[in-house]
């Protein structure tokens, strides 16, 4: 349940400390971890002392103890001395390794639970008890960010995340998939929209400086841990609305998605017959480069003729022959507010569909 890196690093400093040599050994006779070279030849005595019922001994001048998670033996320490000192440096290290082990265990069922929890695979009486057990406050304000990055086998991006966090007990780090970290945050009463901003900014600024494509989206507060569920899909949604509306923004909130929410959960076949009926067959793909230009940057303006042609740099006759020419070919008037709708949607349902055809491949 440990790494080896962790229990290296713990035997290493606890070296630094008492200028003494340790070995951790599995029950099958694996070295976990070491700071002495000459380990290997107390595997064959290691075993042997794994299977007596002596839960430490003295074996070739150095001492043997069994670490213990629970009843059930996991580790063999040996403590390169046979002094009464090194005897009593062994029980202090075994005894901190047997605190790593209960710490370690208490986060994975924690992460467990969490995980369960954002998938919606506990019952609402399994929720709150097991909620209890682990110490974990029900009633408490919280919010799910989801952090897409090109995730590393290693972990190191969720390790990086976790770091964050670290020593905020009441906030859950964790992964459902390869792709995704998922932070649940508890915040606190005062805050607000900002504050959860804030926290996103803070996540996206551990991975700027390597260049990685990472978008961060969250949801809505909830009150209750029951809810956090409903935060994680707000979440989910999200990121993938922003991902086909809102291209050039890494981090996007459930409630800034406007009407792409809407889009969103729109059947296919009722899209198509909704661009079918705008534009006759056609598709807002069709028309050229000068064309997309001049409507996108007429949307940007609200509307303004004058503002359009002065950021276009083209002469106001020009772009009423443009918007005149596109009333032409598609029966709407951009320059009239129910029709500059109706054609911004059907840009943005062309949008929707171009993305989850892209998912199909």
């Amino acid at each position: 349940m440990i790494s080896n890196q962790i229990l290296q690093n713990t035997i290493e400093g606890l070296k630094n400390i008492t200028r003494i040599d340790f070995c951790i050994i599995d029950t099958e006779g694996k070295i976990l971890a070491s700071t002495f070279a000459e380990a290997d030849r107390y595997v064959s005595p290691a075993l042997t002392f794994v299977d007596s019922p002596a839960d430490s001994q003295v074996v070739n001048g150095c001492q043997f103890f069994k670490v213990f998670d629970e009843h059930q033996m996991e580790y063999v320490l040996l403590v390169n001395g046979d002094s009464e000192d090194a005897f009593m440096i062994g029980k202090i290290a075994s005894f901190q390794i047997q605190n790593l082990l209960v710490a370690y265990k208490e986060r994975f069922d924690k992460d467990n639970f969490i995980k369960n929890l954002l998938l919606d695979n506990l019952l609402l009486v399994d929720i709150y008890n097991r909620a209890k057990k682990l110490h974990i406050e029900t009633e408490v304000k919280r919010v799910v960010y989801i952090v897409e990055t090109n995730r590393d086998k290693d972990g190191n991006d969720l390790e990086k995340v976790r770091s964050l966090f670290e020593g905020k007990n009441r906030d859950f780090v964790t992964a459902v998939d390869e792709k995704n970290i998922i932070v649940v945050k508890e915040i606190a009463d005062n805050d607000g929209a900002a504050d959860i901003g804030k926290t996103a900014e803070v996540i996206l600024g551990l991975f700027k400086t390597e260049g990685q494509d990472i978008h961060i989206a969250y949801g809505t507060i909830v009150n209750e841990i029951k809810e956090v569920s409903r935060s994680y899909k707000e979440a989910r949604m999200a990121l993938d609305v922003g991902k086909i509306f809102f291209e050039d923004r890494r981090i996007i909130a459930y409630s800034a998605l406007g009407i792409g929410r809407l889009i969103y959960q729109l059947p296919i076949p009722l899209c198509k017959m909704f661009i079918k009926e705008i534009f006759d067959g056609k598709s807002p793909d069709d028309f050229d480069e000068e064309t997309l230009t001049t409507i996108n940057k007429f949307f940007e303006n609200s509307l303004n003729v004058s503002e359009t042609s002065r950021q276009l740099y083209i002469h106001r006759n020009t772009l009423v022959y443009r918007l005149d020419k596109l009333q032409k070919s598609t029966g709407l008037d951009l320059r009239v507010f129910e029709d500059a709708i109706t054609f911004k949607i059907a840009l943005m349902v062309v949008k929707y569909m171009k993305y989850m055809e892209s998912l199909d491949y």
